[in-house]
């Protein structure tokens, strides 16, 4: 099965990822481990709290403001 950048992938048909799921719930088979990305996870905790912090601290127009110039440049170019 090919490998991705976050490690093995499950199959992407429903049955063959049922199987995949039974296997791992009886422990035929063992759940691979977490690839590390090579983040700092003191680094990731400190962005995803500064995410937040951001976007509670903006008034909700601005927030819409931000949203719709995402969503121009995305669906802008089409």
């Amino acid at each position: 099965m090919p490998k991705g950048l976050n490690g093995p992938k499950r199959p992407a048909d429903v049955i063959g990822n049922a199987v995949h799921v039974m296997r791992l719930a009886t422990g035929e088979i063992e759940e691979p481990e977490a690839v590390d990305d090579g983040k700092d996870p003191a680094a990731k905790s400190l962005g995803a709290r500064g995410g937040a912090a951001r976007a509670k601290s903006m008034t909700p127009e601005r927030r819409a403001e931000i949203a719709k110039k995402a969503a121009e440049k995305r669906w802008g170019k089409l």
